[in-house]
């Protein structure tokens, strides 16, 4: 118990924080359009009750944070953030289940995007607000996570980007203080530009508010159930390039801030994630240009085009239309885009772009290993030594990836949902993307319609592919406790 107690502490700390983030609502529209503001209190009042009641019983109890128990801060914040972050959903005028309300609010928080809310055009400004503000808490705490937290955990091959401020030591301390002002000053002056770049282009305030919160998070939350299909190609290709922001290692424009410049360009993952986006945007135009049985535009089906194909591999989850109604190439193109995922580091879900280079690499060496046995082999990735602890984290974490793909899947399945929405479920909702694939949960569709029993199962999925699998499994083992 004494090993809990600095997790108690600093998960109540949170809860005080994640109060405050509750008022914000209420407080951003004056009262005038917040119909729902006693739901607001009520959940502010609640978590911060708890948060002000767990700092007092630990405060002056020693708070030495063991390593191993890293793990247990890191999975059970999350998953207690996005229980207490449903509580306005759940106490407010649009009488969601509780299995509804910790959908999306599971949803917001880990940027995935899915939502079983329709209406959104006429919905309560107060709920849309704070669907928004969700997305961007849950975008700076992944990129915390991701720079800070993963690598020291040796989660799923992110060691590689350990930086000096993932040695938790006295003497890091004052350079993670630093890269964490660093990641945070970043992050508001990009959201920043892009509700202004929003709101000169022509959307309202409020909708460039929100959207702007949504796109740097990759989120995907709109006010629209039309989502980004309510505006034009300029904020098209605006929110396209929003997404790619969001979707690169921010610890890199920090450095690129601190006069490394260049940096970002140079990076491997950067170079392989853009040419991604510029490759398989061009090629799909010209697929959908040559089975198209009406004139075709070029300029808006590319900007419609790239714009979804960022969506998707960025994890973010906005829509302009129904993508899967593009044909039968586009709709297995899209489905094995949900794999890839943004650069590590960034606000974007997915397996991560250094993963499959990391693939790439050790299938080279093997062949390289099959036409001469006697060589010595450099194993390099960014300028740096891939260590076989490094290989041997990536290949569990794909394993265990694709296992939890599986039964989840099997688990929607046994809920009488048809094929293409259970595997497509769970896919997206193990990488964070938003949207599915078909009718029901599809571009054009919300998860909804879906049984009660297959959103928990899909919140804990979102969780699960958040925290990248490994720390869920890691906490849950029986050896770590007895350790």
């Amino acid at each position: 118990m004494r090993n809990l107690i600095p997790v108690i502490f600093i998960v109540s700390v949170m809860f005080v924080l994640l109060s405050i983030f509750m008022t914000l609502p209420v407080l951003f529209l004056a009262g005038s359009e917040a119909p729902n503001a006693m739901a607001f209190a009520e959940s502010a009042a609640v978590v911060c009750g708890l948060g002000v009641l767990g700092i007092v019983a630990t405060y002056n109890q020693p708070r030495d944070l063991k390593p191993r128990f890293m793990f247990v801060l890191t999975v059970s914040s999350w998953f207690i953030i996005a229980l207490f972050s449903s509580l306005p959903f759940y106490l407010s005028d649009l009488h969601l289940s509780a299995a509804d309300a910790f959908f999306e609010g599971t949803s917001g928080i880990t940027t995935t995007g899915a939502t079983v809310l329709s209406g959104l055009d006429n919905m309560d400004r107060d709920l849309l607000l704070w669907r928004s503000i969700l997305q961007w808490i849950g975008g700076i705490g992944i990129i915390g996570m991701f720079v800070a937290v993963l690598p020291f955990l040796r989660v799923g091959g992110m060691r590689l980007f350990a930086t000096e401020s993932s040695e938790w030591t006295d003497k890091a301390l004052p350079r993670m203080k630093t890269l964490s002002r660093g990641l945070l000053f970043v992050y508001v002056v990009f959201s920043v530009i892009a509700v202004l770049t929003y709101w000169f282009s022509g959307m309202t305030l409020f909708d460039a508010f929100n959207h702007g919160l949504t796109s740097i998070a990759t989120g995907g939350f709109s006010t629209s159930d039309l989502s980004m299909g309510k505006f034009n190609d300029v904020i098209l290709m605006e929110a396209t390039l929003f997404m790619i922001i969001g979707s690169l290692p921010f610890f890199l424009f920090v450095r690129e801030m601190h006069g490394q410049h260049g940096v970002l360009f140079r990076d491997q993952q950067v170079r392989m994630f853009l040419a991604i986006l510029l490759i398989v945007p061009a090629l799909l135009t010209l697929y959908r240009w040559w089975v198209s049985p009406v004139p075709f535009d070029p300029i808006h089906n590319y900007a419609a085009t790239l714009f979804n194909v960022t969506s998707v591999v960025t994890t973010t989850g906005y829509a302009s239309e129904d993508y899967s109604a593009w044909g039968p190439l586009a709709f297995v193109l899209f489905f094995f885009l949900m794999f890839v995922g943004g650069c590590s580091g960034s606000t974007a879900g997915g397996m991560k772009i250094f993963r499959f280079q990391l693939s790439l690499i050790i299938l080279r060496e093997q062949l390289m290993r099959l036409l001469h046995p006697r060589a010595v082999l450099t194993r390099n990735y960014n300028g740096r030594s891939v260590s076989d602890e490094i290989i041997s984290s990536m290949i569990a974490y794909t394993f265990i990836f694709l296992l939890c793909l599986l039964l989840i899947t099997v688990a929607l399945a046994a809920m009488q949902l048809d094929f293409v929405t259970a595997l497509s479920g769970a896919l997206t909702s193990l990488t964070n993307v938003g949207p599915g694939l078909g009718e029901i949960i599809g571009p054009a569709g919300n998860f909804g319609p879906l049984p009660d029993a297959a959103k928990w199962v899909l919140s804990v999925g979102m969780l699960m592919g958040r925290l990248e699998i490994l720390s869920v499994i890691i906490v849950l083992s029986p050896a770590f406790w007895r350790g």
